[in-house]
């Protein structure tokens, strides 16, 4: 990938993500009530991604529509828009953003899944910084603008690598829906617990910062140790912080940071069982972390650390099964 290609589309996905919550909790705010703007655009922004992967896999535009994407999120929020359709211009502009930014990351990353850390990683942190000050938002909307319009030259210069993509093989149905799956478990316990200790501004940015190392770090682990050992060691310690250390900072910190690790290992999986669709790849795992997230906040009662357990246990053996199949199907092909 380009020098500035992979930095350029973090910084947007940081933007992107940050500008979308200025909005909400902005110029949406403003308008009433928030659940109904929240529950829209998440739903919006999350559950079209596999839908708007198929089209960007059909269309090969990933740059120009991503620029395309940042351009409308910047609308959504500049215009004097009613408050839906606010939503609808950042929900979809988000939507459209993910995908396109991902599969460009994706394709070329020659098959590595460190490229992939850093791009998914910032949005954790725009999203923290856009809903604590939305205020922000103008200075966000800036900065997007000038990304959306370099990222169509600077995607232009990169350099296009010969083997962007894992080689192509026949591959079943079921390693996709395991993956898609564990995604879904994953977002099922990791938002079925709720942390007493985080109150205030600094200790949720304390927070974001966990979840942005942990997804910065796992795709670099990952190409160092293989998705198999890296799940081992993150997953299992995870899922034993995460059930049993939420009334205290310090093990639900490291809960986080373990956590998502495995964010960039499973998109980096569902990449090499789909190597010739590498939006679709990227928006089914997005599509699934909303309905996993609205199953666990609905979670509650004394069997809550069972709940966590079993999910990410699930979530453990779909990669360790997925990283197995797809494995032998690259020995085959050699």
């Amino acid at each position: 990938m380009s020098s500035l290609l992979l930095p350029l589309n973090a910084i947007s996905h940081f933007l992107v993500d940050a500008l979308c919550a200025a909005t909400v909790f902005g110029p949406c705010a403003a308008a009433g009530d928030l659940a109904a703007p929240v529950l829209a655009y998440n739903t919006l922004a999350f559950s079209t991604q596999c839908f708007v992967g198929l089209a960007a896999d059909r269309l090969r535009r990933h740059a120009a529509a991503a620029s395309a994407a940042m351009l409308l999120i910047v609308a959504g929020f500049a215009l004097p828009l009613p408050a839906a359709a606010r939503i609808v211009c950042i929900g979809a502009g988000n939507s459209v953003f993910h995908v396109a930014g991902g599969a460009m990351t994706l394709e070329r990353s020659r098959g590595r899944a460190g490229e992939l850390g850093v791009f998914v990683a910032p949005g954790a942190v725009g999203l923290a910084l856009g809903t604590l000050w939305p205020r922000l938002g103008p200075v966000f909307a800036a900065l997007l603008a000038l990304c959306a319009l370099a990222v169509v030259p600077v995607e232009a210069r990169a350099e296009v690598p010969s083997a962007a993509a894992p080689a192509k093989r026949e591959t079943a149905p079921l390693i996709p829906v395991l993956l898609t799956l564990a995604v879904a478990v994953r977002a099922v316990g990791g938002s079925a617990v709720s942390f007493p200790w985080k109150n205030g501004a600094a200790l949720s940015l304390l927070t974001v910062m966990c979840v942005f190392a942990g997804k910065t770090a796992g795709g670099f682990v990952c190409d160092r140790l293989g998705a198999r050992r890296t799940a081992l060691l993150s997953i299992v310690p995870a899922a034993l912080l995460v059930a049993f250390g939420a009334q205290w900072m310090a093990p639900s910190l490291l809960g986080q940071f373990a956590l998502n690790l495995t964010m960039p290992v499973t998109l980096w999986l569902l990449y090499r069982a789909m190597p010739d669709a590498p939006g679709f790849a990227f928006g089914l795992a997005a599509s699934a972390l909303w309905p996993g997230a609205i199953i666990g906040r609905l979670l509650t009662g004394p069997v809550l650390w069972a709940c966590v357990l079993v999910t990410f246990l699930f979530g453990l053996w779909a990669i360790l099964y997925a990283e197995r199949k797809i494995n032998g199907w690259e020995e085959t092909k050699t």
